[in-house]
């Protein structure tokens, strides 16, 4: 039976004479005043009718009104909208590959690049990618797909880099004729191409390789210019050019010591072995030496730093005139840091510049940072003081002054403004939920403020450091891209994002600060209410947390930080609720390290009073609080309900921490140093002893690559559950490391969904 059918036969004319008055009435401003008096006419002339046509005359009506209300109607997002991986993920407008050539911006599409005027905005195209193609196929190079594969490193020069999968071209879009090319082997990794030079470094296997000569020849075990110490102390890379590109610095791991761990590779006809090396806390560590390259005579030092056992190499930098290489070391309680200055050619110590010792942790992430202006002077930026903010040092390593200071930090040092002498940084000084871009006199230390002093705003600088590409987001803002005139404040608009879910049923967000269990710090929170909300009906709760160091889930950016989950199960009917806990990011040494030696105690007690805040609430089903956290935040997920199951009831952890004996050194140690040294906090924080606590319903999500927190920690935790007869639910993701990315996101967040609908 039809649709049509099916209303003549069940639904009477006065219901469906209703209806279509009911549409006529809501729907004035839509259907338009032609359309509704044409309706109201047509009704007239229906009534005049017999029933039988009458009938029949009203369904076709409706039938053609009924459209026209559903596409006003609002439409609710799914999790293939909201998350990435979705067929059909939504995201904010934006312009990606912005760059700079000198002073002027360029915006790299897929069929054009053009180059922006800073001053005013205006778009010149630079050359289209059917020109450079004809270029490319003329010297067998094959061809682009798009322009968001290359670069403009030669300021006040007509040339562009372009990295293909096997060679560097460097091709001049004036002459429009290709320049050189530098070969990479298609297994190449980790490639660093010096723009100076041309020179390319480049990884193969464990070797490190510049050009096409092999640096290293080291056997499996040795690591050779890749990222070490876990990508700990703010390590992004391997290898580190010169400012000239003379010569080369680059790590070497020795691992041959680390005890392989054994990650299970089920896609192989008989399953096999993964091994990775991981230094589990409190065992033997690998070893780390820093090298230095000279590509003119192919040979190789290394820097006589002594015997590497248990020590950290990190933040490297090069003196400006390339003799001398900058580290900090670090010991292994990492509680003692030391900035060293090496020479370029022999390798050995020149001076200890200064010493930095605190009695719970120092924790170095950046390299020094030479005036450009003043070879002999550095930017160092430390937490000494209690937040992260920027010295001024000399080279004989005396502190001439400290340039920022408050309660506050610096989150990052975009460049330098030579002329005025002056340094362009991102800091949390508007608020710590934020992130807003300064300008600072060196001199003075007198900072003035760029761009817009609302959300959480990120900044690439011009060479010169004239203008600024300021990118941010706000509550209500999805994106905005702008260029600032870094000295008049000036600013040209080059994107304003829409809303990508204008016209879709949303939730209402709301922050706001409560106590955490000391009694007086305050922490920020975020809550997501239903679309709907209604003040009087009880809602469900789930708690979504992270709650470990250099993360913070509460911020001024878009939807304030929200995930599309929150937004998902918001419009299912919960409130989901985050609140950022002591040892959470951006309010300084103090607030994060109340958790040394105790990482999940004192973050616990703050998601509570997180708990009681959402009980006070009127709306807020206090029997039914669920919570949900990935990697520490699984930790915590499962701390909670273990810890505290008369509040928390339902939970899914994702890639938990359950004992952090079995966690790596560089993290693990920081933050609760070893199990030797601290055996009572290794115990309490242990959540296998704690197995026989569980009441509700845990789910425990892992995925059985998970190189970062390995599979050990939830197998052990099942197996503690079953000798102590609890009942946690299990689900394995094969084949992803540490989170689920790519389609099974959405798979993922189904598979939680469905978890709290079936318990909480």
């Amino acid at each position: 039976m039809d649709e049509s059918a099916a209303i003549r036969l069940f639904v009477p004319e006065y219901i469906v004479l209703a209806r279509i008055s009911a549409v006529i009435q809501s729907r004035t401003t839509n259907l338009g005043r032609v359309q509704i008096k044409g309706s109201k006419i047509m009704i007239k002339q229906i009534m005049k009718t017999n029933s039988k046509q009458k009938n029949a005359l009203l369904v076709m009506l409706l039938s053609l009104l009924i459209p026209n209300v559903m596409a006003q109607e609002p439409k609710t997002p799914t999790l293939e909208d909201l998350i990435p991986g979705g067929a059909t993920y939504r995201s904010a407008e934006n312009l990606f590959g912005l760059q700079w050539w000198g002073d002027e911006c360029i915006k790299p599409e897929i069929e054009v690049v053009f180059m922006i005027n800073p001053k005013n905005g205006k778009e010149t195209p630079l050359t289209t990618r059917n020109i450079v193609n004809k270029a490319l196929e003329a010297g067998n190079h094959g061809k682009l797909q798009h322009f968001h594969n290359v670069s403009f490193p030669w300021p006040k020069k007509s040339l562009m880099l372009i990295s293909l999968p096997d060679k560097y071209i460097v091709y001049d879009f004036d002459y429009r004729e290709i320049i050189s090319t530098r070969p990479v082997p298609k297994e190449g990794v980790n490639r660093d191409y010096q723009p100076e030079t041309g020179h390319v470094a480049y990884t193969i296997g464990n070797n490190l390789y510049v050009d096409d000569k092999a640096v290293t020849n080291e056997p499996q075990g040795i690591v050779c210019g890749q990222a070490v110490h876990r990508r700990e102390f703010g390590i992004k890379k391997g290898t580190f050019w010169s400012p000239s590109g003379n010569l080369l610095a680059f790590y070497r791991m020795d691992e041959s010591m680390v005890a392989q761990y054994p990650l299970v590779d089920i896609t192989a006809p008989i399953a096999e072995v993964n091994n990775i090396r991981y230094p589990m806390a409190g065992m033997t560590s690998h070893q780390v030496k820093v090298g230095i390259y000279n590509p003119a005579t192919g040979k190789s030092i290394y820097l006589n730093a002594g015997d590497p056992t248990d020590r950290y190499f990190t933040n490297i930098s090069w003196a400006p005139d390339e003799k001398s290489l900058y580290l900090i070391e670090l010991n292994r309680d990492q509680n003692h840091a030391k900035l060293c200055q090496y020479n370029a050619e022999t390798g050995d110590l020149m001076a200890t510049l200064f010493e930095e010792e605190n009695d719970k942790y120092v924790e170095p992430q950046e390299p020094i940072i030479f005036l450009p202006w003043d070879s002999s002077k550095f930017i160092y930026q430390s937490q000494k003081d209690g937040f992260s903010h920027l010295y001024l040092y000399d080279t004989s390593g005396k502190q001439l002054r400290q340039l920022t200071e408050g309660e506050w930090l610096v989150k990052e040092v975009l460049g330098f403004d030579a002329k005025k002498k002056e340094i362009i940084i991102a800091s949390t000084e508007f608020s710590p939920l934020q992130s807003n871009l300064f300008r600072v006199d060196i001199k003075t230390g007198a900072r003035t403020p760029l761009g817009s002093g609302e959300g959480v705003h990120s900044g690439k600088l011009s060479p010169s450091g004239r203008y600024l590409i300021d990118q941010y987001s706000s509550p209500s803002v999805p994106r905005s891209i702008n260029i600032l005139d870094v000295q008049s404040g000036k600013s040209v608009n080059l994107l304003t994002a829409a809303d990508p879910f204008a016209g879709y049923k949303m939730p209402s967000i709301e922050t706001g600060t409560i106590k955490a269990a000391d009694g007086k710090t305050d922490l920020y929170y975020r809550l997501v209410k239903p679309a709907d909300f209604d003040p009087n009906k009880k809602y469900p709760v789930i708690v979504y947390v992270y709650g470990g160091p250099h993360a913070q889930m509460v911020t001024n950016g878009w939807q304030n930080g929200a995930r599309g989950w929150d937004i998902y199960m918001a419009n299912k009917g919960y409130i989901l609720f985050t609140v950022d806990g002591r040892g959470s990011d951006n309010r300084g040494l103090d607030f994060e390290n109340v958790t040394f030696r105790q990482l999940g105690i004192e973050e616990g007690r703050d998601q509570v009073k997180g708990a009681e805040f959402l009980k006070s609430l009127p709306y807020v089903d206090g029997n039914r609080i669920g919570v949900h956290g990935w990697s520490f935040g699984g930790h915590m997920t499962t701390a909670l309900l273990l810890r505290y199951p008369e509040i928390f009831k339902v939970g899914v952890a994702g890639g938990p921490v359950i004992d952090w004996g079995y966690y790596e050194v560089m993290y693990g140690e920081r933050y609760m140093d070893t199990p030797q040294s601290n055996p009572k906090g290794y115990k309490e924080c242990n959540l296998k002893n704690l197995a026989g606590n569980l009441k509700g319903h845990l789910m425990i999500i892992h995925d059985d690559h998970d190189d970062t927190c390995v599979p050990q920690h939830t197998l052990s935790f099942m197996k503690a559950c079953i000798d102590a007869r609890t009942y946690p639910d299990l689900f394995i993701y094969p084949c992803h490391k540490h989170n689920v990315s790519g389609r099974d996101r959405v798979h993922l967040h189904e598979k939680i969904t469905r978890y709290f609908e079936d318990y909480l």
